[in-house]
């Protein structure tokens, strides 16, 4: 009876932890994107292209989007 009891609370343990982990990375990052505005202005200068900043813009509102979705 007392590893029955154990086994459950290693599970409902298990199974909570997942779920708190989950929901604390994902407000982390809605709060902290991993790429932002300017990190896209030098990746895109890097690689030869003059951002503008319609163009800017228009990518991280695609990345938010993208992100919603998920």
């Amino acid at each position: 009876m007392l590893v029955l009891v154990g086994l459950l609370a290693l599970v409902v343990g298990l199974v909570g932890g997942f779920f708190l982990a989950r929901f604390t990375m994902k407000s982390y990052l809605a709060k902290n994107p991993p790429i932002s505005e300017e990190m896209m202005k030098s990746m895109m200068t890097s690689m030869g292209q003059k951002p503008s900043q319609k163009k800017l813009n228009q990518m991280m509102s695609q990345m938010k989007a993208q992100s919603a979705k998920r």
